[in-house]
């Protein structure tokens, strides 16, 4: 409030009396006593751009002043001054206190001028001044005028916009009525910005976990919104730019740009323009393209932000038909659209119509209104809100329909992967059991000469490597599907060990290494445990030792130690003067294709799978594994099995080796030449077997019926009909009861952990894969001889 230094009231008062002589035919307006409300009594008048003073607004008789129309006159979009004026009569014995609210809290520049005989009283208001300036500390436009007893003051505001529209509210409050239209006015206001904090926030969290934009936009639009509102209530200017400015007298426009491009994204996305309507995607962009070149006109000058009101009030007037448009021509093409975001599209019309309609003073100005458009955009973002949770519902189906899908498909991959990995462990295996049946027959042959002999080995030993690399990509594939399983069984592990041995003794003297072979005489002749994984483990392990060595020596050392509970562990040592490793290579050494890490250019060969699977295989034994190497000075491998030891194992093994000596008649049912040739090696020198060779299950149900026989060593995969289609025939009892309990052995290429259990599981007695060990066949036709009803596990 400013008072009138008392050197000028004498001219001020002069042209006070001047002034009053021009307006004595005007009625003052009386609050306790008038009819009717104040803007009747009131008069305005456009000044124009020039900015006059007080004095020439009193001393110019040539403004033309109108009456106020309505009780929230508009004069619509503009960048001139207005000039109000009315006087106000106290006709009490008492001073009276009022609260005179004008214009709207965004008006740039708003004056009030309070004229009576001991001067004049200046208020302040406006959001282009500082917060602090204002005579009364609101958000609102908002100024307090006290009338003296028995007495009439003229009043006087000046109205000043760079665009925006200038409404002239004349709103009259003493004071009990002021503070408890505010409460009410809060506790609105505060309803309303909950609901859009609320909204947009949840929105946002929605977005981040389901990266689905439809929601980023919606949250977005709700912030916005309340940012444009913000602005609108003076909230901004109140509490974030509280010193006006450059940015606060444009805050308005730029959120109520961002709130229209945001809308019209999130409808968009959330009606699937691009692929219902495609066509309408270029009126969507059109849109876009003019609320870019509307923010830029905002910051260019004050005559392109004058322009901006107009234009971007029209353009989004033209976003709310695109987007009507666009659920009309839906609804036409019978498009599922969602109901929930039509209600808030049209509540958010109904709104943001009758807030124009206001300004426009076609409608009355009362708290209905004045806050349509918060009324509207709360409406809309409670429907738009629920048309929200029936696209997360829709999103929560898809997703499971697609997650039932993929598991579908992940489950007839994981069926074709399994039957693709039986398919190569059987056509892989299958001409190396061939090739290592007969170098095996010949090694044994004493007429061969060393020569040949020699040649042989080769050919033995790189079958080995193969089979080896062979073993390791199905074991990859079951380590990876966690089913690699040990088959429990009882072996001599002496004579394995010894084999294999034997065999890396010869590559590693083949490549002029030192190879030292030391093994621990007092271990059991019998154990319990799977036999293919233990020479798998010790087969890799030397392999390694054997490949990364040039020059020096290989040592294979063995020592067992007697635990309780019939355990023996076995402690292995493999030490190589190799290429070693340096500290980071040794964290990786265990790690899926390792080799392909190391900096040897692949000189050494291997697919980088052995000891990775070792330490699969030695967990699987309960077992321990671990390795101290250098660069340039080799590697030690340590390893410690516990297997179970038998007693009287001795005689147990003999015990089957006398009941093979029984005259045995087997039907061998296998299609592949080269295997029936290494079967009949193998059988034809045993005198107490007697056999008969055919190709498929058929021909064996055949044979069957033909001639009495004690056993089947059955292959799988053969043409015309296959093992088992055959086993459940012979199973079934329609070739007689003999026949439908006649031991069955599969003998197989397919090395698969799921083949295993079909051998089992469709009634034959045991199992055991190519290439064929004479000592295991043997051992395994002895337990069919035992018990040939129950399957051996």
């Amino acid at each position: 409030m400013l008072l009138i230094a008392p050197n000028m009231k004498l001219p001020l008062l002069i042209i006070y009396f001047i002034g009053l002589g021009l307006y004595a035919q005007d009625v003052p307006y009386n609050p306790q006593t008038s009819k009717g409300e104040l803007y009747e009594y009131a008069q305005f008048a456009d000044a124009g751009k020039v900015n006059l003073s007080i004095s020439e607004v009193l001393s110019a008789p040539n403004i033309a002043y109108n009456n106020l129309e309505s009780e929230n006159h508009s004069v619509g979009f503009t960048g001139d001054n207005y000039w109000v004026r009315f006087s106000l009569e106290n006709s009490d014995e008492t001073q009276k206190t009022y609260y005179l609210e004008t214009a709207r809290p965004i008006t740039d520049l708003a004056t009030m001028f309070q004229i009576s005989e001991t001067g004049i009283i200046i208020g302040k208001s406006g959001d282009q001044i500082p917060f602090d300036e204002r005579q009364v500390k609101h958000r609102s436009t908002i100024f307090k005028i006290s009338i003296p007893a028995k007495t009439t003051t003229q009043i006087y505001l000046h109205l000043g916009s760079d665009g925006e529209t200038i409404n002239i509210p004349l709103n009259l409050y003493d004071e009990v009525s002021f503070w408890m239209v505010n409460y009410k006015q809060q506790l609105f206001l505060g309803l309303f910005y909950g609901l859009l904090l609320l909204a947009g926030t949840i929105y946002l969290f929605f977005f981040t976990s389901l990266r689905e934009k439809t929601f980023l936009y919606y949250g977005l639009y709700v912030f916005s919104i309340g940012l444009m509102q913000a602005a609108l209530d003076g909230f901004i200017h109140q509490y974030i730019l509280s010193d006006g400015g450059f940015i606060n007298s444009r805050a308005v426009m730029i959120a109520a740009i961002l709130s229209n491009f945001f809308l019209l994204k999130y409808s968009e996305y959330f009606l699937k323009v691009d692929t219902s309507l495609p066509n309408f995607k270029k009126a969507y962009n059109t849109i876009y393209a003019v609320l870019a070149i509307l923010f830029i006109m905002i910051f260019i000058g004050p005559k392109s932000l004058e322009l901006v009101y107009p234009i971007s009030n029209i353009n989004g007037l033209l976003s709310l038909i695109l987007i009507l448009t666009t659920v009309f021509t839906m609804r036409y093409k019978r498009m599922a659209i969602d109901p929930y975001f039509s209600f808030g599209i049209f509540f958010l019309v109904i709104g943001l119509l009758g807030f124009v309609l206001n300004n426009l003073s076609l409608l009355p100005n009362n708290f209905f209104t004045l806050n349509s458009a918060k009324f509207g955009s709360a409406f809309e973002v409670i429907f738009l809100s629920l048309s929200m949770t029936n696209l997360i519902r829709n999103l929560r189906l898809e997703k499971e329909a697609i997650q039932d899908e993929a598991l579908q498909k992940s489950e007839e991959i994981s069926q074709l992967k399994s039957y693709f990995m039986s398919n190569i462990s059987h056509e892989l295996r299958t001409p190396i059991n061939a090739i290592m049946g007969v170098a095996e027959l010949e090694l044994k042959d004493q007429n061969n000469s060393v020569e040949n002999r020699k040649q042989y080995q080769v050919i033995k030993n790189a079958s080995l490597s193969l089979l080896s690399n062979v073993n390791d990509i199905l074991d990859f594939e079951k380590i990876e599907k966690n089913e690699l399983v040990l088959e429990l069984d009882e072996f001599n592990p002496s004579v394995m060990i010894h084999q294999i041995s034997s065999n890396w003794k010869i590559e590693a003297e083949g490549k002029g290494l030192d190879y030292t072979f030391d093994m621990d005489h007092d271990i059991p002749t019998t154990v319990v445990g799977d036999a293919e994984r233990f020479m798998q483990i010790l087969n890799n392990v030397l392999g390694n030792a054997v490949k990364f060595t040039n020059d020096g020596h290989v040592t294979f050392k063995l020592k067992c130690t007697a635990q309780p509970k019939s355990v023996s562990r076995f402690s292995m040592q493999i030490s190589d003067s190799g290429v070693g490793m340096d500290r980071e290579q040794k964290k990786n050494v265990f790690d899926s294709f390792n080799q392909m890490r190391l900096n040897h250019k692949r000189q050494f060969g291997g697919i980088g799978l052995g000891l990775s699977i070792v330490r699969h295989l030695v967990g699987l034994f309960d077992g321990e594994i671990y390795l101290e190497s250098e660069t340039g000075k080799g590697t030690d491998v340590f390893i410690e099995l516990p297997l179970k030891s038998l007693s009287k194992s001795e005689t147990a093994l003999n015990d089957i080796q006398k009941l093979t000596v029984k005259p045995q008649h087997i039907l061998v049912v296998e299609d592949n030449k080269l295997n029936q040739m290494v079967m009949r090696k193998l059988l034809s020198g045993l005198p107490h077997i007697s056999f008969a060779v055919v190709n498929n299950g058929q021909e064996a149900i055949d044979a069957l019926q033909k001639e009495v026989y004690d056993l089947v060593l059955m292959d799988l995969q053969m043409p015309v009909m296959d093992g088992y289609e055959a086993t459940e025939v012979i199973r079934s009892g329609k070739l007689g009861k003999a026949i439908g309990s006649i031991p069955i052995i599969a003998v197989t290429a397919d090395a698969m952990q799921e083949t295993r259990k079909k051998v089992l599981d469709t009634g034959m007695n045991d199992y055991m894969t190519k290439p064929v060990s004479k000592e295991l066949l043997l051992q395994k036709i002895g337990k069919c001889q035992v018990n040939p009803i129950l399957k051996i596990a």
